[in-house]
């Protein structure tokens, strides 16, 4: 039986091959091609049949990526989308068994390595992240980031990937770090399609890579089509190299070598791949490949057909121009084969996917068959003593009449035999009850494990170092506290990189990074253009070949322009995959009060409902920051941490370990100790619940302060709990909108801790309006909690509890 892949990564030069050399590596990558054209074909048929709930293949793209895959090496990265099931195959970075196992979601590591069923089709990755969290040897190993399913998202992060080797070249403090680069000699390789080239991601990223001068290798699928939109209405001249020619390169100029290729002519892409990457692997210029004439011979998907958009001259066209029809034309021309072989071939490669798919579908089919006949006992156990005996058989014969039955199906039987005795002593249901809740452990392994990494190398496990004053500590401007943190993690990680607009020269707006690149050089704390997305991209694919990046976006409110990468990519990388992969990077940002609309956000609610899987970090003061920074830059996962941009020139004391102390995350701290109400807050609002607290003390009102430091994760301790069986009361301040950051305060105080039953009062939230903050002092006032409105919330609260006392205000 012949494998799936036979590597054909070695360097493709036909001068240099004798014939019968030249002939075997050509008939082994239509072979590959062939293949996998056969298992786009049997994976629409199957998920037409309803074995599977959608595919989407590379059918029509099979030639040029045997020839990308003869540039690809040992060191180099792919970050590509759902189209490049062959070059995963001629590269060995996946087979025919892995991708039907991908097309039936199975949810095991062994079998679909790169998410574990929990991708569609086609997503594929390398798992450089070793079972005890530490790094895999990348520089030795093929390298494929994680596919997510929005066409152009991936682009940002490919900048990150090739700035990496850029870093690993240029800064020789790196080469310790062997296990990572082979002295940065690494291309990334980006596959998009072209219709995906209209969207700003793209853009952002292709002039960034300019910019930046990173081996970045581009290839463009382009078939004229995205999904039914043809190139006429998404790209201007029909053609986006024609349109990206202001990018190549010139005497004396950075930009791009661009090149065009057809997609069915075998021997010029191979000499357009080798030539194109071998320039941009040695001069580190990045390239694109604009592969053109492609078909797509099944349309977009299994959910619909390309045959009511295009013309029957546009289908005769693609089935005349099929990249393998031309390849196995020219190789017949050219006696690299007969007919008969290529018959034989065919039929050999036909029949070997075919044992794949059966393979992949009968592995997982007598998993959930196991667990089906398990229940299935369980059941009838019941049904021999309950008084529905009758129903639960029923359960059963249905249950075995399913033809391709699921673990949803397994389970939900066992919770409905279970419903339908619930008022029954029956000492059988002791044991379905038992499975159903072991099964539970299992299935939440399988389907909602690793939204973090969770390794040993967790922030979570990193050790408390409490911060340690001098007698005679200085009270300096918050901002001198952080520098002082930056300069000491810069100085005891060589692997630390710093970057974002305006952070290099002047050292950030607000001077944290002050005075840093001219110590520690451009190579580690970098200017960037105004480009938010690509500064995220950057960072990510940086941490994801182990350097350790801190991405600063200027203004919270600008991270809106990020959110895309942020949540569909990084804060979901280590879920995706398993486990697989991680991208431990640390996005810098400052917000909440100042003056105007754009300067003054707190957007949390949304922060916190579109980066599970991020920390989420909202320190009160520049040294809590210092903290979270010595904690996060020691441990493995990504976080975003919020500095209050009104509190840089407040005065802090300077710890004497700046460098070292530590704050544990998901630790919330009681700042002041009182008996009436539990004030939760957070960030710049805190300082305002401070200063309501002694205005509130001079009446008789003492209330509890409580700062959760990070709100993801949310008071590990249930300090909030502890503080409501006390005051039975509790007020929740932000300056998000009603709803929002308060709203997901509440429901984990309330519902999470249940601090419900602790209450005497309604719980109440006190945020900012609905709009955005107007410009000015009385905008701030107006829209945003006040002292005032503290001092009054916690007042209304007291009233309701005791009105004689605590009578109406007005």
């Amino acid at each position: 039986m012949p494998e799936t892949a036979i590597s054909t990564t070695s360097k493709f030069n036909a001068a240099e091959l004798s014939f019968d050399d030249f002939q075997k590596i050509v008939i082994n990558d239509y072979r590959i091609g062939y293949e996998s054209r056969q298992a786009s074909l049997l994976g629409r048929r199957e998920v037409l049949t309803g074995k599977a709930k959608f595919g989407i293949f590379g059918d029509g793209k099979e030639v040029a990526q045997l020839a990308m895959a003869k540039a690809f090496r040992p060191g180099d990265w792919r970050a590509g989308y759902y189209r490049d099931q062959t070059f995963m195959f001629a590269t060995g970075m996946s087979n025919l068994k892995e991708f039907f196992a991908q097309l039936y979601a199975h949810p095991d590591i062994e079998k679909d390595p790169a998410s574990a069923g929990r991708q569609m089709n086609c997503h594929y990755a390398t798992r450089y992240v070793n079972a005890d969290g530490t790094w895999a040897n990348q520089a030795e190993s093929l390298n494929c980031a994680a596919d997510i399913s929005t066409t152009g998202g991936h682009m940002p992060r490919l900048l990150g990937l090739a700035y990496a080797s850029k870093l690993y070249r240029e800064n020789k403090e790196l080469e310790y770090l062997k296990q990572l680069s082979v002295n940065g000699n690494e291309v990334a390789f980006g596959t998009i399609g072209n219709g995906a080239t209209s969207e700003g991601l793209f853009f952002e990223t292709f002039n960034a890579a300019g910019v930046l001068q990173v081996p970045m290798a581009i290839s463009i699928w382009d078939d004229a089509y995205a999904i039914s939109v043809p190139a006429s209405l998404q790209t201007t001249k029909e053609d986006i190299s024609e349109i990206l020619k202001g990018f190549q390169r010139e005497q004396g100029t950075n930009g791009y070598e661009i090149f065009k290729v057809r997609g069915w002519d075998y021997v010029a892409l191979c000499e357009t791949y080798e030539r194109a990457v071998e320039l941009c692997r040695t001069e580190h210029v990045p390239v694109l490949i604009h592969v053109t004439e492609m078909t797509q011979p099944q349309g977009h998907s299994t959910s619909g057909s390309h045959e009511r958009y295009k013309s029957k001259e546009r289908l005769g066209w693609e089935n005349e121009h099929d990249c393998l029809l031309q390849m196995r034309k020219w190789m017949v021309e050219s006696a690299i084969s007969t007919e008969e072989e290529m018959n034989e071939l065919e039929a050999a490669a036909k029949k070997h996917v075919r044992e794949c798919q059966k393979e992949a579908w009968n592995e997982l089919l007598d998993e959930v068959k196991i667990e089906l006949n398990q229940v299935a006992g369980l059941i009838k156990e019941i049904a021999n003593e309950s008084e529905s005996g009758d129903v639960l058989k029923t359960i059963v014969s249905e249950l075995k009449a399913v033809i391709d039955p699921g673990r949803k199906d397994v389970i939900a039987a066992g919770r409905k035999a279970l419903r339908l005795t619930v008022k029954e002593k029956l000492y059988s249901r002791q044991a379905l009850i038992g499975w159903l809740k072991l099964e539970e452990e299992r299935n939440n392994e399988r389907f909602n494990s690793k939204l973090f990494t969770g390794t040993l190398q967790s922030p979570l496990n990193i050790p408390v170092v409490p911060a340690q004053y001098e007698t005679d500590a200085k009270s300096i401007d918050g901002r001198e506290v952080l520098n002082a943190c930056f300069d000491a993690n810069f100085e005891r990680d060589k692997s630390i990189v710093a970057f974002g607009e305006d952070v290099g020269a002047i050292g950030d707006v607000n001077q944290g990074f002050a005075g840093l690149q001219n110590k520690y050089g451009a190579l580690r704390i970098s200017d960037t253009g105004i480009r938010e997305a690509t500064i995220i991209g950057q960072g990510m694919g940086l941490a994801m070949r182990g350097l350790r990046p801190i991405a600063e976006i200027q203004y919270l409110d600008y991270l809106l322009y990020s959110i895309t990468v942020l949540s569909d990519d990084l804060a979901t990388l280590s879920y995706r995959t398993r486990g697989g992969q991680k991208a431990p990077v640390i996005v810098r940002t400052r917000g909440h009060r100042l003056e105007g609309i754009w300067h003054s956000g707190s957007p949390l609610g949304m922060i916190l409902n579109s980066m599970r899987g991020m920390h989420i970090c909202v320190p009160r003061n520049m040294t809590q920051a210092a903290g979270m920074y010595n904690t996060l830059l020691r441990g493995d996962e990504p976080a975003l941490v919020i500095e209050s941009l009104n509190g840089y020139r407040l005065k802090e004391k300077l710890p004497a370990n700046v460098g070292e102390f530590t704050v544990p995350l998901g630790h919330a701290e009681v700042l002041r100790e009182g008996a009436d109400v539990t004030v939760v807050s957070y960030g710049s609002t805190l300082r305002m619940v401070q200063e309501a607290a002694d205005e509130l003390e001079s009446i008789g009102i003492h209330i509890e302060v409580i700062d959760p430091q990070t709100l993801y994760p949310f008071d590990n301790q249930k300090v909030c709990l502890s503080s409501l069986k006390k005051t039975n009361k509790l007020l929740v301040v932000d300056e998000d909108v009603p709803g929002g950051g308060s709203a997901y305060i509440l429901q984990k105080i309330m519902e999470d801790q249940q601090g419900y039953y602790s209450l005497d009062a309604q719980p109440r939230t006190l945020s900012a309006k609905e709009h955005r903050p107007p410009y000015g002092t009385d905008g701030d006032y107006f829209s945003k909690p006040s002292v005032d409105d503290i001092v009054e919330a916690v007042y209304a609260v007291m009233h309701e509890a005791n009105p004689a006392k605590y009578p109406e205000l007005y």
